[in-house]
C-alpha cells in the first residue's frame, strides 16, 4: 500500500509550539532596541489623535516587586492598545527619587561615616542610591515587556523637575495657599520628621488605657455651684478616659458635648462627673459602685468651669466640642492642643496654646517636671504612676486598637505641635475647587469619585514640609534680627531659576545672595540679613507636580492627561496631591480619567507576607514561565478587587497560554503556501463553512475591542479563551482539516478556508498584541504575505465587514444539530462500534423549516459532523421530533476507506498508481501533479 502522507498539505511553521519564553523574550526586547520600536512607532503615529496616560512614578527604592510589575503591565495594556486603536500614546515613565525610605537605607549604607558628612554629601550619596534603583527597575520594567521612552524617563530629582517643583509652590505661594504655623501633624520619632497624611497607615497597637480624675479648683467650685445648687459643698471631679497617658502633661482642657446629660455621681467622698449615657459602663470599667446622680445637666453647663491638672499646678479649663460622642469613655475628653488635630482645633477657639513639650526625637523638654528626658511612650508607666502617687488614677488596662503607623519604619506615630510649612484647604477656595474637579473626572471603578471626594472634604490643611536632607528645599529664608519666616512668590521663583542650572544641592553651597530678591526686606521689621530655611518639601508635593513637569512640558505630551492609574492607595496620594496642585496650577484636574488596582492575597485569599512565607517576586515567575505568563494573569484577574496569586492559579495560567499559542499555531501552520496577494478568495465567494467562522471571529473581535477602551481585560481573555478553544479549536480547525490537508493545494475551497485562517490569525496577532507583545510579535514574523516588520507598528483589524448575522443564524442552528450528533457518536465510540467518527453514517429526519435548512446544507453535513456519509429524509408526522434538532440515527458506515483522506466511500481506485484512492483524492492529486 502506498503512502499517501507526503502528499497531504500538513500544517508546517516556524511558530514553535514549545514558547521557550526565558529566552525568546530577552530576544524580542532586545530586537525592540536595536531596531529603535518605540520611536518608529512614535514616527508612525504623528498627527494621529493623541492618548496620554501619565505614569505615577513608582519609588527608587529596592527591585521590583508583584505590586510594581502588575501596575506597569496594565499600563502597558492601556497605552499599547490605544496605540493599535491608532491613537498616538508616548509613554514617558518616570521615578519618584526623593524623601525619607531613600535617606534612611543610604543613611544605613555608611553607617558611622554619615555623621562626619555635610548635607550635600548625604544628598550626592542619596542621589546615587537612587540613580542605581532606576537602572534596576528600569531593567525589570523592560524585561516584563513593557513599552516606553525607557531612554528619556522623568525623575523628580532631575534639575528642571526641581525647578518646575518649586515654581509650582511659588504658585500657591502667590495665591496666598501657605503659611507656616505651630499646630499637630504626625510625627515620626524615629525618623523626626512630619508626615502627610498619606504617609500613615494604619495597625494595631497596644496602648494603655487609664481613667484619671480632674478635680475642680476652689474657683470652678463656686463657679459650678451657681450653676448647678446641688453640687454646693460637695468634692466634684471630672474624670477623663485616654489612651495615651504621655499626654497627660500637656493638658490644658477637659471638653464635653454641650448637647449631651452630664450626671454628678456620688462615689465614695468624691462627687464625679460623667456623661449620663456611659456611666454603666464607666462603673464597671473603674470597678466602683456610682450611686444615684446628684445633679443632671447639660454639658455647655461646664464651658469655662476650672479643674485642678491632676499633676501640676495650673487649670484645665472646661470647654465645649461636637467631636466628643458616646461611642466609649467617660465623655468628657482630655485635651492637650498640641497633640491632636481635635484638641489643637478647640483650643484656638479658647485662645489655648498648643502646648507640645516634647522634641524631635520623642522625648519630654527639661521643662516638663518629673518626666523630663523621657521618652514618650516609654514615660507612659512613669504617668500612671504619678497619677496614682496623687490618688488621680482610677484605673488602668491594656487596650488593642488601631493607631497610626508611619508607613516606611512602621513604628508608631504621635500627634506633635511643631511650626511647619502647610498649605491652607480652603484659602482661595482650594477645597472646593478641588471637590468640583472631582465631578469632572471619570472614576473607575465608579466608586472611586465617592472615595476621593470624603479624603478631599475632610482633609486637614496640607503639611508641606518635612525636616529632612534628600529632598527639594523649600526656599525659605528665617530673619535674622526677628526670626520671622519668609517665603514669597519672588523668592521662590529665583530658587528655581537657580536650582534649573545648579539642581537643589545649590540651596545648601551656593551664596544666599543668589537666592535673596533685590530689596527683600523682613516684613516684620524691615530687616536684609537672612538665613535659610533647612526644612524640604513633602515628596507627595513633588509627585504631585509630575504633571507639571511632564505633561505641561513635555514634547508630544499635553496636559491633562487622558488618565492615571495606580493602586487604591494612591486615593490618599499622588492622585489627590496631583489634584491640588493641578488646582494650584491650572485650575483644573490634570486627569480626565483615573482607573485604580487593588492588591495581592494568596490562593486562600491571606494577604501576603513574608512571615507567611507565602510571598511571590516577578522575577520567580518569569524565571520559570516567562514575563507572558504574568502578562496573561494580569488580563484573567479582576484587577479592581483583591487578586489572588499561587502556583496552583499560575499553573493554570500557563495551560490558558499553551492551549492560546497551540491554536494561534495550528492557523499559522495552515498557511504555509498562502500568498494572501495571490491566493485570497472575496467575501461573497468564500464557502459557508468559512464566512461562518469569520462571522464568529468578527463578533468576538468587536467585544475584544470594545473591552480594551473600557479596560476591562477580563472579558478580553474570555473573549478570547472562548473563540479560541470553542470556536476555533474545538470546531473550525477541526472541520476544516479535511479540506485543508487532502484538496488540492490550489483548491478553492481550501482557499477559502486560508482566506478566513489568515485574517483571523492576522487580526489576533494584532488583538493580543497588548496583552502578550512577545508572542504576538513572534507569531506576526511567522504570517504569509508583506507585513510591516512588527505588530506593534500596525493597528487592531476592522471586524464590521465580516459578520453576516443571517448566515450566523443558520450556521448556530446546525452547530446544534451537531451537538447531538456528537451526542449519538460517542455512543457507538463507548460500545466500541467505531473507532473514529469518519466511520460513521448518520441518518437524519426532520420536517418543516429544519429540513430545507438541512436540505439546503445536506453537502456541507459531512465536513460539519465530520463523518464519511449522511443521509437526509422527510420525518413522518407521527415521529417525535423538534423545531431545531432532527431524528438522528447512526451506524458504522458501508464501503471501503480510502488510504489517503481516510473517508469511506462506495469504492476506491484499482489502478496500480492511485491504488486505495477515493475519486475526489485522484482529482486533488491530479490537480496538483502528483
Amino acid at each position: 500500500m502506498a503512502d499517501w502522507k507526503d502528499t497531504l498539505n500538513l500544517p508546517r511553521t516556524g511558530f514553535p509550539m514549545k514558547a521557550n519564553l526565558q529566552s525568546a523574550e530577552p530576544a524580542a526586547i532586545a530586537r525592540w532596541e536595536a531596531t529603535r520600536l518605540y520611536e518608529q512607532l512614535r514616527r508612525r503615529r504623528k498627527g494621529a489623535p493623541t492618548f496620554i496616560l501619565h505614569d505615577g512614578p513608582p519609588y527608587a527604592n529596592g527591585p521590583l516587586h508583584l505590586g510594581t510589575a502588575l501596575n506597569k503591565i496594565l499600563k502597558d495594556f492601556v497605552v499599547r492598545s490605544r496605540s493599535m486603536a491608532g491613537f498616538d500614546a508616548p509613554y514617558v515613565p518616570g521615578w519618584d527619587c526623593h524623601g525619607l525610605p531613600i535617606e534612611r537605607n543610604v543613611d544605613r549604607e555608611l553607617g558611622e561615616r554619615r555623621r562626619s558628612m555635610t548635607t550635600v554629601e548625604v544628598r550626592r550619596a542619596c542621589r546615587e542610591y537612587a540613580l542605581r534603583f532606576v537602572d534596576i527597575q528600569r531593567a525589570g520594567f523592560k524585561r516584563l515587556g513593557v513599552s516606553a521612552d525607557w531612554d528619556s524617563p522623568y525623575l523628580t530629582m532631575s534639575y528642571s523637575y526641581q525647578a518646575t517643583i518649586v515654581r509650582a509652590l511659588a504658585r500657591f505661594v502667590e495665591q496666598g495657599r501657605v503659611y507656616k504655623g505651630k499646630k499637630p501633624v504626625h510625627w515620626c520619632i524615629v525618623d523626626r520628621t512630619a508626615l502627610a497624611e498619606a504617609e500613615v497607615e494604619y495597625e494595631d497597637h497596644t496602648s494603655p488605657s487609664i481613667y484619671v480624675e480632674f478635680p475642680l479648683t476652689a474657683d470652678g467650685a463656686a463657679t459650678l455651684a451657681g450653676r448647678v445648687p446641688e453640687l454646693a459643698g460637695r468634692q466634684v471631679s471630672v474624670l477623663i478616659w485616654t489612651t495615651t497617658p504621655w499626654t497627660i502633661p500637656a493638658n490644658l482642657a477637659i471638653a464635653f458635648h454641650p448637647d449631651y446629660t452630664y450626671g454628678a455621681y456620688p462615689v465614695g467622698d468624691t462627687t464625679v462627673i460623667v456623661a449620663e449615657a456611659l456611666a454603666d459602663d464607666v462603673s464597671r470599667a473603674v470597678e466602683r459602685s456610682f450611686g444615684q446622680p446628684v445633679a443632671r445637666f447639660k454639658g455647655d453647663v461646664l464651658e469655662a468651669i476650672r479643674f485642678s491638672h491632676p499633676l501640676y499646678a495650673r487649670d484645665s479649663v472646661g470647654v465645649l466640642a461636637n467631636y466628643v460622642t458616646l461611642d466609649q469613655g467617660t465623655g468628657a475628653v482630655h485635651t492637650a492642643p498640641g497633640h491632636g488635630a481635635d484638641d489643637f482645633n478647640t483650643g484656638v477657639r479658647y485662645g489655648l496654646d498648643a502646648y507640645a513639650p516634647v522634641g524631635p526625637d520623642g522625648r519630654f523638654t527639661e521643662e516638663v517636671e518629673l518626666f523630663a528626658g523621657q521618652g514618650v511612650f516609654e514615660a507612659n508607666t512613669a504617668v500612671e504612676e504619678a497619677l496614682r502617687a496623687k490618688g488621680r488614677l482610677w484605673k488602668v488596662a491594656a487596650l488593642t486598637h488601631s493607631y497610626p503607623h508611619c508607613w516606611r519604619c512602621h513604628n508608631p506615630v504621635i500627634f506633635l505641635a511643631t511650626s511647619q510649612w502647610f498649605i491652607s484647604m480652603d484659602a482661595g477656595a482650594l477645597r472646593a475647587k478641588a471637590l468640583a474637579a472631582v465631578g469632572q473626572v471619570r472614576w473607575i471603578p465608579a466608586w472611586g469619585q465617592e472615595r476621593i471626594h470624603g479624603m478631599v472634604a475632610n482633609r486637614p490643611d496640607w503639611c508641606i514640609s518635612r525636616q529632612r536632607s534628600w529632598g527639594v528645599p523649600i526656599p525659605a529664608l528665617t530673619c535674622t534680627s526677628c526670626q520671622e519666616s519668609i517665603l514669597t512668590p519672588a523668592l521662590a521663583l529665583r530658587a528655581a531659576d537657580v536650582f534649573e542650572v545648579h539642581g537643589a544641592d545649590a540651596w545648601y553651597e551656593r551664596p544666599i545672595e543668589e537666592f535673596v530678591p533685590n530689596g527683600l526686606e523682613c516684613p516684620r521689621c524691615g530687616a536684609t540679613t537672612f538665613e535659610r530655611g533647612r526644612d524640604i518639601l513633602d515628596v507627595w508635593f513633588d509627585s504631585g507636580s509630575s504633571h507639571e513637569a511632564v505633561l505641561a512640558h513635555g514634547a508630544g505630551l499635553s496636559w491633562p492627561a487622558d488618565l492615571y492609574l495606580e493602586g487604591t492607595d494612591q486615593y490618599r496620594g499622588w492622585f489627590q496631591s496631583s489634584l491640588l496642585v493641578g488646582i494650584g496650577t491650572h485650575g483644573a484636574p490634570p486627569y480626565r480619567g483615573v482607573l485604580t488596582h487593588g492588591f495581592f492575597v494568596d490562593e486562600a485569599g491571606r494577604k501576603m507576607s513574608k512571615s507567611l512565607g507565602n510571598t511571590i517576586e516577578p522575577q520567580e515567575i518569569i524565571a520559570k514561565s516567562g514575563a507572558e505568563v504574568l502578562r496573561l494573569w494580569t488580563a484573567m484577574v479582576d484587577f479592581r478587587e483583591e487578586m489572588r496569586i499561587g502556583p496552583e492559579i499560575l499553573a493554570r495560567v500557563v495551560e490558558a497560554y499553551l492551549k492560546l499559542r497551540n491554536t494561534l499555531r495550528i492557523l499559522a501552520g495552515n498557511l504555509y503556501d498562502f500568498d494572501p496577494s495571490r491566493d485570497t478568495v472575496e467575501l461573497g465567494a468564500m464557502d459557508e463553512l468559512d464566512r461562518f467562522a469569520l462571522s464568529r471571529y468578527a463578533d468576538a473581535a468587536t467585544r475584544i475591542l470594545k473591552a480594551y477602551e473600557a479596560y476591562d481585560y477580563p472579558a478580553i481573555f474570555q473573549t478570547l479563551n472562548t473563540l479560541a478553544t470553542v470556536d476555533l479549536s474545538a470546531f473550525y480547525v477541526d472541520v476544516s482539516k479535511d479540506r485543508l490537508y487532502t484538496l488540492a493545494p490550489g483548491s478553492h475551497a481550501r482557499r477559502s478556508t486560508q482566506t478566513a485562517m489568515f485574517a483571523i490569525v492576522d487580526g489576533l496577532a494584532r488583538l493580543v498584541a497588548p496583552i502578550l507583545p512577545v508572542t504576538a510579535d513572534e507569531l506576526w514574523r511567522h504570517l504569509p504575505g508583506t507585513r510591516d516588520e512588527s505588530v506593534h507598528l500596525t493597528t487592531f483589524p476592522d471586524p464590521s465587514g465580516l459578520a453576516d448575522p443571517e448566515l450566523a443564524s443558520r450556521w448556530e442552528r446546525l452547530l446544534e444539530v451537531r451537538e447531538a450528533v456528537n451526542v449519538e457518536i460517542e455512543k457507538l465510540r463507548k460500545a466500541k462500534v467505531v473507532g473514529k467518527s469518519l466511520e460513521v453514517s448518520v441518518g437524519l429526519r426532520a420536517r418543516g423549516p429544519l429540513l430545507d435548512l438541512l436540505r439546503r446544507h445536506l453537502d456541507d453535513l459531512p465536513t460539519l459532523f465530520i463523518v464519511s456519509e449522511v443521509t437526509l429524509d422527510e420525518a413522518a408526522e407521527a415521529e417525535d421530533g423538534d423545531a431545531t434538532v432532527p431524528i438522528i440515527s447512526v451506524r458504522r458506515v458501508g464501503g471501503q476507506r480510502c488510504d489517503r483522506c481516510w473517508r469511506y466511500v462506495p469504492e476506491v481506485s484499482e489502478d496500480e498508481e492511485r491504488k486505495g484512492v477515493c475519486g475526489r483524492c485522484q482529482q486533488a492529486l491530479s490537480e496538483a501533479g502528483l
